[in-house]
């Protein structure tokens, strides 16, 4: 049935966003060396399968998420090799008919599309692999030419591989890691500042108050600074990217060390000269951490990851000789917490949710098992979303198959690209596919009667090439204005003699009623609809994580079942794949959303994953709780239970943690849940 409400048409408010900031030449030079330079050869040779080649290095260069090559290289490889068997095997099936093929590609569809479940990247490598299926289902080959073609796509990826991690290496997040390192950096400054004082132990105002005016407003520019780098990129690589994550908590962790900083320079300025004596080492100590902890940030060293652990553990112990009613152990205490998460997250490993404290991960069993079982409810928007994009490309792909004609496949490729799980987001990329493909045709056809031989046609690639991937970042419109000359050009040289004007328009064409059946089937097939107000999405979130941790420490009192555990994690998790959908509009129109609650929501988003996968870790080694009695894990179940029901309530003050000591898994939850309280009441000031 379609909604009972309706919305009008308001360009103004849709995701479509144009940031210049994001133009990489680099990139744009690195994708035209991977397909020109096949091109070329293609050209010279007249070997047609280094057209599946140059096809396979075009996409994986689309396909690179960016980060550090561990993180990387598994995307681009896999990309390879499952592109190869796609080829081959739906490209075999092709010539077993439609009834065989047809039901295998659907399902694939959904299989690609559902892929969204386990992140930003495998969302990216699932829409590029649903592509390549559309592709080898245009026409049946023999399996000769299966093999050779599946030799051609890996050599392609693998030629586009080495070009990204070798020869010209992408640093997407490396900016916002930085502008997190110097956050770290300017309280480290804001820190020695506050050293000089004690040392010169200064009772002068005036003095006090330049160091307040002067440090905090260098520290609150550098946070800021880098919150603006951060969320462009997040609009960029997505909001669930595991590095994304590490810097969006890093950087909230540093203002909320910021806001202890403050504390304790008010409390030292008015202080006797007996406190600012017993505060002088702990300021001593936490100086040289802050600056060694921002060069973590930016180089995830091991070895400066052990340092700022002994860091730590010599300031806990200095806090831990002052008095317990002492205002300074309170503000230290503080600041401590909040290092030991700025810390965990400095092991590469442990950024990623369900990791163990020295960095382990869950099996890839459970990596690969958990997210599917948290979807399998109609309530997931990634569920429904994939058997929407199946329902929909279904006669598509069957029109493709039974009326071929060497351009049908754009039409399927257009619809499964453009439908996202929000109708709002759907609309904003059809508009600008649409668009964006109708000028590119245009200049297709001038690149075209210019360039009337197959190495002309493959140098003109080249310039195309840069200004398609330079721009992929900045806008869909843009991206799409520059690679359909190019897919057009790909295209004219596998069919000489085709009329670009003919290409041209059967592409804008095919996009045109490709966009209007996706627009369509998303306002009629289930919608879902974005949440008016996105804080409340979170506070949902934070409940169901809530229930989760409930029913989980009641399991490991025997006082719950395993059947209520699961219950639990598949609503926590859905809930955050929901959520996590909901950002990724709300990052792509800015003006519409609040920036500091916006901010506040990924805070905890990030802070419920790593929630989670504590919880996962807990329940795959209990023995991490062995070192508490049960009744100080029954207090601690109390508070983390109430806490946890207080935010969802929107409530940020927390109560009061319990006496009793607590192991170190349970700490990490406390942290997390703390983390929360802090980005809701800077969001909520």
């Amino acid at each position: 049935m379609p909604p009972t409400t309706t919305s009008h048409a308001d360009l103004a408010r849709l995701p479509i966003t144009l940031d210049l900031h994001q133009i990489s030449i680099i990139e744009g030079l690195r994708a035209a060396l991977a397909v020109a330079i096949i091109m070329a050869a293609s050209a010279i040779i007249d070997w047609p399968p280094l057209r599946q080649a140059a096809l396979a290095a075009l996409l994986t260069c689309i396909c690179d998420p960016g980060g550090p090559i561990r993180r990387r290289l598994p995307v681009l490889l896999g990309f390879t090799l499952l592109g190869a068997a796609i080829t081959t095997s739906f490209g075999l099936l092709r010539g077993l008919g439609p009834p065989v093929a047809l039901p295998l590609g659907v399902f694939a569809l959904f299989c690609t599309s559902f892929a969204r479940i386990y992140g930003q990247a495998p969302q990216q490598l699932g829409g590029l692999l649903g592509v390549v299926a559309i592709l080898s289902l245009d026409r049946s080959i023999d399996l000769s030419t299966s093999g050779t073609l599946a030799l051609a796509f890996i050599g392609g990826g693998l030629w586009a591989t080495l070009l990204t991690l070798v020869v010209w290496r992408l640093h997407p997040y490396l900016p916002a890691r930085r502008a997190v390192a110097a956050a770290y950096d300017a309280l480290a400054k804001l820190v020695a500042d506050l050293l000089g004082l004690l040392r010169t132990n200064s009772t002068d105002t005036t003095a006090w108050d330049t160091h307040a005016r002067s440090q905090r407003r260098a520290v609150r520019d550098a946070i800021e600074a880098a919150r603006d780098i951060m969320l462009d990129t997040l609009r960029a690589r997505g909001a669930a990217s595991p590095r994304g994550t590490q810097n969006l908590i890093r950087l909230e962790t540093a203002d909320q060390i910021f806001g202890a900083l403050i504390a304790l320079s008010d409390l030292l300025e008015h202080a006797d000269p007996a406190r600012r004596q017993a505060a002088l080492p702990l300021v001593r100590r936490l100086r040289p951490l802050l600056t060694v902890l921002g060069q973590v940030v930016v180089s995830d060293d091991p070895l400066s990851y052990r340092q700022v652990g002994r860091s730590i553990d010599a300031l806990t112990a200095d806090s831990a000789a002052l008095a317990t009613d002492d205002p300074l152990r309170g503000i230290i205490d503080r600041v401590v917490e909040r290092l030991r998460i700025a810390q965990t997250l400095a092991v590469p490993a442990n950024f990623l949710p369900g990791a163990s404290d020295r960095g382990a991960r869950i099996t890839l069993r459970d990596r690969l098992l958990q997210p599917v079982r948290a979807n399998l409810s109609w309530q997931s928007p990634a569920l429904r979303h994939a058997f929407r994009i199946a329902l929909v490309a279904a006669p598509a792909l069957a029109f493709s198959m039974l009326w071929f004609t060497p351009y049908d496949h754009w039409l399927t490729i257009t619809i499964v690209a453009t439908m996202q799980p929000y109708f709002a987001l759907t609309y904003a990329r059809a508009i600008e596919r649409v668009l964006g493909t109708a000028l590119g045709g245009l200049a297709a056809a001038v690149v075209g009667l210019i360039c009337t031989t197959p190495l002309a046609m493959a140098m003109a690639m080249f310039p195309l090439a840069i200004a398609a991937l330079a721009v992929r970042s900045v806008s869909l419109g843009l991206f799409m204005t520059a690679l359909t000359p190019l897919i057009v050009l790909l295209v004219e040289v596998g069919a000489p003699g085709t009329s670009n004007w003919l290409i041209a328009g059967a592409r804008a064409g095919f996009t045109l009623a490709g966009g209007t059946i996706a627009v369509a089937a998303n306002l009629w097939l289930w919608p879902s609809h974005l949440p008016a107000q996105l804080a409340q999405q979170a506070r949902d979130a934070i409940g169901a994580h809530g229930r989760y941790v409930e029913t989980e420490l009641a399991l490991l009192l025997d006082d719950g079942t395993p059947h209520a555990v699961d219950v639990a994690r598949r609503a926590a998790g859905v809930s955050t794949n929901t959520l996590e959908a909901s950002i990724t509009l709300a990052l792509n129109q800015p003006s519409a959303a609040d920036r500091t609650r916006l901010e506040s929501v990924l805070v905890i988003d990030a802070a419920l994953r790593r929630l989670a996968g504590r919880l996962s870790a807990i329940q795959l080694d209990p023995g991490q709780l062995r070192t508490m009695t049960p009744s100080a894990l029954t207090e601690w179940r109390t508070w983390v239970i109430d806490a946890m029901r207080a935010l969802a309530a929107g409530t940020t003050a927390l109560p009061t943690r319990p006496a009793s000591a607590a192991g170190d898994a349970v700490t990490r939850l406390a942290r997390q849940i703390e983390l929360m309280a802090g980005a809701l009441a800077r969001a909520a000031a």
